[in-house]
């Protein structure tokens, strides 16, 4: 199955994210051409992650919080943690600090 634009793009964008940042799904969405795609992006890192070797745990949500529960928010929390990325003690991470946003892509 052939993927669509927006998930080549989104795709694209999360490879993209360096380490010791981290994007929101709503950013990724809206760089990839679908301002009200946070959803989408939330499926293709469910469905990609392992077989394109997505930075999966470099996503948070708008608020800058882990959206993962149970074991999985553990893992992604220590995989931020291990790139020097901190979180208060609510578990919510300063987006003003680690937020790194998307500049002007071109994609075929």
């Amino acid at each position: 199955m052939s993927q669509s634009p927006f998930t080549r793009r989104v795709i694209a964008l999360i490879h993209s994210i360096p380490s010791g940042r981290v994007c929101t799904y709503g950013l990724l969405a809206a760089s990839a051409g679908n301002p009200k795609g946070a959803r989408q992006v939330s499926r293709i890192l469910h469905s990609c992650s392992q077989k394109e070797g997505l930075p999966w745990h470099r996503v948070v949500n708008r608020m800058g919080r882990i959206s993962l529960t149970g074991s999985s928010l553990d893992v992604q929390k220590g995989l931020l943690m291990s790139e020097g990325i901190s979180f208060d003690p609510d578990g919510g991470l300063d987006l003003d600090r680690y937020l790194w946003v998307p500049s002007d892509l071109s994609f075929p």
